[in-house]
């Protein structure tokens, strides 16, 4: 199967309003459209993530009884997160053909318009939810009573947002995934690093072809690893999002305006360009494990050897 172009990123949450209001207002995002359509469960809210070059970011909340929505909330205890990520493919059926030859069975979306499957080898349980739409779909949510909100200046400075980055996802075996997404939709290595550059932790970035968001897979390593407590509390899931900022000082004062605390702070210098990274915890984001990073120059932030997967 062929991802051609990752559409966007969907939480969910149970206040929709206010959700919204927290990516206007911190993050700077932009309403471009919303839509109700209690018929399929769902109404949400699309904004423009700034520099992301068409990624968006959408909110997606239950309505109307028997909604999916719901039941996803109350199988993670209530809790808001990250619901799927939104991607393109050239042919639905033979996406779906694959999948279910892999051992994937996929869902149908609202009126045949597009797949969800999680994309994670089905025998370590459910990974990201994926929702693949073909050509001619151009719409991924409801359109019952879709409108374009009118544009407004959220008060308050923002992060100064450039790009969404990536995406990571926690897996025992680095290697076994990246080679499974390279197998089944062409993700390729980008870098990695050293099997002991960190005592807890190894990972890698794959490019998706032909977007912008790269895919991050990160594994535990060592005894009481991190990413070990989040694999058994929520398996193979999303870890966190990574958007890159314009001015560290900016957004640190944007975080610090809106009394959102920031954590894991680290700075250093590559190559004679700086760079810093720090995190913003999923209670202040609606659930999201955020990861916000300045590079002086592009290409520091992250520097690994090239050394070829071992699963090609």
């Amino acid at each position: 199967m062929q991802i051609y172009r990752i559409d966007h990123v969907a939480q969910v949450t149970g206040d929709l309003d206010a959700q919204v209001a927290l990516l206007e207002g911190l993050f700077g995002f932009r309403r471009v459209r919303s839509w109700d359509s209690p018929d399929e469960g769902a109404r949400g809210t699309r904004l423009e993530i700034p520099g992301s070059h068409g990624q968006a970011w959408e909110v997606v909340a239950p309505a109307g009884e028997g909604s999916a929505l719901q039941t996803f909330l109350d199988d993670h205890g209530g809790r808001p997160g990250l619901h799927h990520v939104g991607a393109e493919v050239p042919d639905l059926e033979a996406v779906r053909a694959e999948l279910e030859v892999r051992g994937i069975k996929p869902t149908d979306g609202a009126r045949g318009r597009w797949l969800e499957a999680s994309l994670t080898p089905p025998e370590h349980g459910p990974g990201v939810l994926f929702r693949l739409r073909g050509p001619g779909n151009l719409d991924m949510c409801g359109d019952s009573s879709a409108s374009v909100p009118e544009s407004s200046s959220p008060p308050g400075p923002s992060l100064g947002i450039v790009a969404l980055d990536h995406i990571c996802q926690a897996f025992p075996d680095r290697d076994l995934l990246a080679g499974w997404y390279h197998g089944l939709a062409g993700f390729t290595q980008v870098w990695r690093t050293p099997d002991d550059e960190h005592p807890d932790m190894a990972d890698l970035v794959l490019n998706i072809p032909g977007s912008a968001i790269c895919w991050e897979v990160i594994m535990p390593r060592g005894e009481d690893s991190f990413i070990e407590r989040f694999l058994d509390r929520n398996g193979a899931a999303a870890h966190h999002v990574t958007f890159e900022v314009a001015d560290w000082d900016k957004a640190l004062a944007a975080c610090e305006h809106h009394e959102i605390p920031t954590f894991d702070d680290e700075e250093g210098v590559t190559d004679g360009a700086a760079w810093k990274h720090t995190f913003i915890h999923p209670k202040h984001t609606g659930g999201v494990l955020v990861q916000l990073f300045w590079e002086e120059r592009p290409g520091v932030w992250v520097r690994s050897d090239k050394v070829p997967p071992p699963w090609t």
